[in-house]
């Protein structure tokens, strides 16, 4: 291949995705807004007493996903709270094993957790954020060890499926999920 022919790769053909309607608008306002509502009084009013939280910046992108792009691969339950299980688990396994040396740890724990997630059919991509705040997140995060993955990530995954479930389903032009597993 010619290095005319790689650039020129670069400049696209396909058309962009028509607009959404205002009704997808809505319903993903709606949705999105409720569930992390939901975290974040969760949050607030029972977990960071106990020094947890059930708020992780990722679950703000995984929103995007389950509210305003119901029928991606991406947003389904098995990648959704499967994704962001697995990142978790490899971004605590590497910041425990390369904590030392942050910018290895970082980089390891996002390629790392796209790897699992490609080997695991659990590709979320908001799970490499969740892999890299197990990282950079700080002595708060770094304290919940093992737990991370399950609380903040997973449950709040959880929390946002529920969510996901109930919202996208009120419409008779909307179904949620499009599979399970």
């Amino acid at each position: 291949m010619t290095i005319r022919e790689y650039l020129l790769k670069m400049k696209g053909g396909a058309k962009s995705p028509p607009r959404v309607g205002f009704g997808e608008v809505l319903w993903a306002l709606v949705g999105s807004a409720i569930a992390i509502c939901l975290c974040e009084y969760l949050s607030a009013r029972y977990f960071e007493q106990r020094d947890l939280t059930l708020v992780v910046g990722s679950l703000g992108a995984s929103a995007v996903l389950v509210y305003g792009a119901i029928k991606s691969p991406f947003a389904q339950p098995r990648n959704l709270v499967g994704g962001h299980i697995i990142s978790g688990l490899v971004g605590v396994a590497c910041f425990q094993l390369f904590g030392g040396a942050p910018w290895l740890a970082a980089a390891l724990a996002v390629s790392l957790a796209t790897a699992a997630m490609l080997v695991t059919k659990t590709v979320h991509p908001p799970g490499g954020a969740t892999a890299l705040i197990a990282v950079i997140g700080g002595p708060k995060v770094h304290a919940l060890g093992f737990l991370y993955p399950f609380i903040p990530a997973g449950l709040g995954a959880l929390i946002l499926l529920a969510v996901a479930l109930l919202v996208n389903n009120l419409s008779r032009n909307r179904s949620y999920p499009a599979y399970w597993l």
